[in-house]
């Protein structure tokens, strides 16, 4: 048996575990299992620049050109090894060792992959070539929105939502001075609402929020006000959300704010949970 050091944990998310450029595993403490990452910015290239991302040396760009043949051959030959080699017994602690999803999300925005619905019909059929996989084994985007309109995008999604399906959809401020420092976009509330929107009626969508302290202070009343009435009033239009995934830093930032940033107590995250169920959504919290 390996030891307890080698194994994989959710503070453990390298993109270099299994030695390859797209596939990765991580031990997911939102999902509860093994998730197969697919990290289509292998060059640390982001549209947006989240005071608390872990990706070291980000930069601001696109996806590069991926490699399609590369990412089958990757994606098959870990998918031959989680189900018939060594690397569950190896590698993940023995109560996590279950196949929970395929999530894209890596170093950047994966949505903007020109190939992206290219990629999504390549998933999807590796997938269908192991009936040993989960039949119900889902397939997650994990995505900040802004590039939802295009319709390469949507083309995606909607193949996503014939395949178990979900969108993870970053929230993390409703006021534009809240996205501008935690998430350094200038997309405004508007744009931000018209994409959720395409989002929900294309494939099932949760909203991901990340809460901490900034400053050594939480969320402001004004900012925690301007999410619940966000939510409030996408749902009073007959809009629908699986619910709002709810966690906090679990991982050091790699950016120059990392200094200013902590964790949100456990009871801050609990009360902020139960204003947003009293809305009338499901909310799953990881602390």
């Amino acid at each position: 048996m390996p030891s307890t050091s080698n194994l994989l944990n959710t503070s453990n998310h390298s993109r270099d575990t299994v030695n390859m450029t797209y596939v990765y595993p991580v031990v997911s403490r939102r999902a509860g299992g093994i998730s197969i990452g697919i990290n289509l910015n292998p060059n640390n290239a982001c549209n947006w620049r989240c005071i608390y991302c872990q990706v070291p040396e980000l930069k601001r760009g696109t996806a590069p050109k991926i490699d399609l043949l590369k990412l089958e051959t990757e994606l098959r030959d870990f998918l031959h090894e989680l189900i018939h080699g060594n690397f569950m017994r190896q590698q993940v602690p023995l109560e996590v060792r279950r196949i929970n999803d395929i999530a894209l999300s890596g170093n950047g925005e994966p949505t903007s992959a020109k190939t992206f619905e290219q990629i999504i019909s390549l998933i999807i059929q590796i997938k269908n070539d192991f009936p040993e996989l989960p039949a119900d084994l889902k397939l997650i985007l994990i995505t900040n929105g802004s590039l939802i309109n295009r319709p390469y995008v949507q083309a995606g999604l909607a193949q996503m939502a014939k395949n178990q399906g979900e969108i993870w959809f970053k929230l993390d401020s409703a006021t534009r001075e809240g996205r501008q420092r935690i998430n350094n976009t200038r997309m405004s509330l508007n744009q931000v609402h018209e994409n959720l929107s395409l989002a929900a009626s294309l494939c099932p969508t949760w909203l991901q929020t990340c809460v901490f302290q900034f400053k050594n202070e939480p969320p402001t009343e004004k900012e925690s006000n301007a999410y619940l009435k966000f939510i409030q009033d996408f749902l009073q239009e007959g809009m629908s959300l699986k619910g709002v995934l709810l966690y906090g830093i679990a991982r050091p930032s790699l950016q120059p704010e990392a200094s200013q940033l902590s964790k949100v107590t456990e009871a801050w995250l609990a009360t902020f949970g139960k204003r947003i169920e009293a809305l009338g959504l499901a909310v799953k919290i990881n602390s």
